[in-house]
């Protein structure tokens, strides 16, 4: 078995979006249990898919999993641990403060940063706490996509730092005894993490450049924040065989270059390649044959029935290009290629002679790279979190903090550097990237759904964030929510692949997106292996797999989705 150099006691597996993680991490789990250990595993991911791999329902509470014995889980629910967190911090001030007073603590605690802070709360204390994980031999943590994990394992550092160099008593968290209380058992989750002998961190990628890429990004930041026991797991290679088939040749070919480039510091890591299955990995059958590395394709379903009507990639544009402004938002779980389908639309739109800004909020996103040589009417931006926080925090002290004394100049400087900062000053670029639609094609690359739900759901509270730095709101941002409710100025594309645990959380995207008031414009199904007609064994089992998924897609969406074959060139989108 694959994962017998993983006996730490804890276990993290984290990586861009799509790349394997959650599979990864819950047959590590299951390998170690069948020999004899107690193992939890523990979802800290907003979009987690342990239920739907496990077919069970979890929550906070860990509970047996009875098809895997020995073998425990649970879903660590940001929202659920910000209600906790809340009542927890303002429970001791009831009957003591009047209702006013109250409700304005209650409204500091509205904001995304509770959330993040609240679910790390549970985490650091499965991870600090030794009492919290004593009946278990090994606890592996199935962490969200690399930059809200990466977020997730600095705030140790961020908000210790930050308890210890406030003076004020206040922060974007509400009162700091909320925090106090928490400082030590934040300082033994970090001790956990950096030593060796207690945790490894798995670095999970695709055998693609952009994984690759994002890999060792997380690499220098963990090594950075004293992180150093990494592995890493390279999943999905195709393995080079005798098959003649164009497109296992060319998954073969760019997998291995892919390799073969790989940065150098992460080459150097302990590596392993894992095998691409024939078939996804969902239920405990499916998890035992990744565990044996058993690729031989099963037999075909040949009654799996027809493929349901799809729009060509053309078509879309088409539809895209018949208004010369608007917003067009690619959304979706991470790994679907969002980056690159934006990048093609904005490019297929500038080649219709309509002006086009493409940009991204996503921090982990090459959308640069993905939109290739230059064209005339394209322009590329990326928001980037650095400028933005260096940005805001500078008007926010010349503005709000030029009527201030040196103490409260001092205290204005201390909240700017809370982690709540960075949320709003990347708020603001978003809805001010979203202004500049009025006169041309704004394609936003978005993050990953969890997070891009974090920044809509802002736009509600914003006001009540920047008013506690007497920051001013700007227009773009009381404009925003309007806007992305106009089906005639924004048009939001779905980007799913079709693969059971990516459509499945397209729904619940859905499902969020239409609660706030916005309805999707349509769905694509990005790097299709059925449209691409493969021979090779294991890719047409897999071909086949896509068929009652494009059937879900076409139940989901309101009109027949954009369908794109996998393509044998490098981009995925011709």
């Amino acid at each position: 078995m694959w994962n017998s150099s993983l006996t730490t006691r804890f276990l993290f597996f984290t990586g861009k979006g799509g790349v394997g993680k959650t599979s990864l991490a819950c047959a590590t789990a299951v390998g170690l249990a069948r020999t004899g250990k107690r193992v939890l595993i523990v979802s800290t991911d907003p979009a987690s898919n342990l239920d739907e791999v496990f077919g069970v329902q979890l929550g906070a509470v860990p509970a047996p999993i009875a098809e895997a014995p020995g073998l425990w889980g649970a879903n660590l629910d940001p929202v659920e641990a910000a209600r906790r967190y809340r009542e927890r911090a303002v429970a001791p001030y009831r009957g003591i403060l009047p209702d006013a007073a109250l409700r304005s603590i209650e409204e500091q605690f509205s904001g995304a940063c509770t959330v993040e802070i609240a679910a790390f709360d549970e985490f650091a204390a499965l991870l600090g706490n030794p009492d919290a994980t004593r009946e278990f031999d090994h606890v592996v943590f199935d962490t969200a996509p690399t930059g809200h994990t990466l977020r997730l394992l600095s705030l140790p550092a961020a908000w210790t730092d930050f308890v210890e160099t406030n003076t004020g008593g206040t922060s974007c968290l509400g009162p700091l005894a909320a925090l106090q209380g928490q400082r030590q058992l934040y300082a033994s989750a970090l001790d956990a993490l950096r030593e060796g002998g207690r945790t490894t961190l798995v670095l999970v990628a695709r055998p693609d450049h952009a994984s690759l890429r994002e890999a060792d990004r997380a690499r220098s930041e963990l090594e950075a924040l004293g992180v150093h026991n990494l592995r890493l797991l390279v999943n999905g290679v195709l393995e080079a065989g005798t098959s003649t088939d164009p497109v296992a040749q060319a998954m073969v070919n760019r997998g291995t270059t892919a390799l073969a480039e790989m940065p150098v510091a992460l080459a150097r890591l302990p590596t392993e390649l894992l095998p691409l299955l024939p078939q996804n990995v969902v239920g405990l059958t499916a998890i035992c044959r990744l565990l044996e590395r058993e690729t031989d394709a099963l037999p075909l379903d040949e009654r799996a029935g027809d493929c349901p009507a799809t729009t060509s990639f053309a078509e879309l544009v088409s539809q895209l290009a018949e208004q010369p402004s608007g917003v067009v938002m690619t959304m979706g779980k991470g790994g679907v290629g969002k980056t690159t389908v934006a990048a093609a639309i904005a490019r297929a739109l500038a080649a219709k002679g309509r002006r086009v800004l493409l940009t991204t909020t996503d921090p982990a996103a090459h959308v640069a790279a993905a939109a290739g040589a230059p064209l005339a009417d394209l322009e590329v931006q990326r928001i980037d979190p650095v400028v933005e926080v260096a940005a805001y925090r500078a008007e926010v002290m010349e503005t709000a903090g030029a009527e201030l004394d040196d103490a409260g100049r001092a205290v204005l400087d201390e909240d700017l550097r809370s982690p709540c900062t960075e949320e709003i000053a990347v708020f603001r670029a978003f809805a001010r990237t979203v202004d500049q639609a009025e006169d041309r094609i704004v394609v936003l690359d978005t993050a990953p759904t969890g997070h891009t739900l974090l920044l809509l759901d802002a736009a509600e509270a914003f006001h009540r964030e920047v008013a506690r730095t007497r920051a001013t709101v700007p227009d773009s941002v009381r404009r925003l929510l309007p806007r992305l409710r106009d089906p005639a100025f924004t048009r939001i594309l779905i980007v799913t692949l079709a693969e059971p645990t990516p459509v499945h959380e397209a729904g619940r995207l859905q499902d969020d997106l239409r609660r706030a008031g916005i309805e999707p414009y349509t769905w694509v199904i990005n790097q299709s292996l059925l449209l691409a007609h493969p021979s090779d064994g294991v890719l047409r089992a897999r071909a086949a797999a896509e068929l009652p998924l494009f059937a879900e897609v076409a139940r989901l969406a309101l009109a027949p989705p954009v369908a794109l074959a996998w393509q044998t060139a490098t981009a995925d989108v011709a």
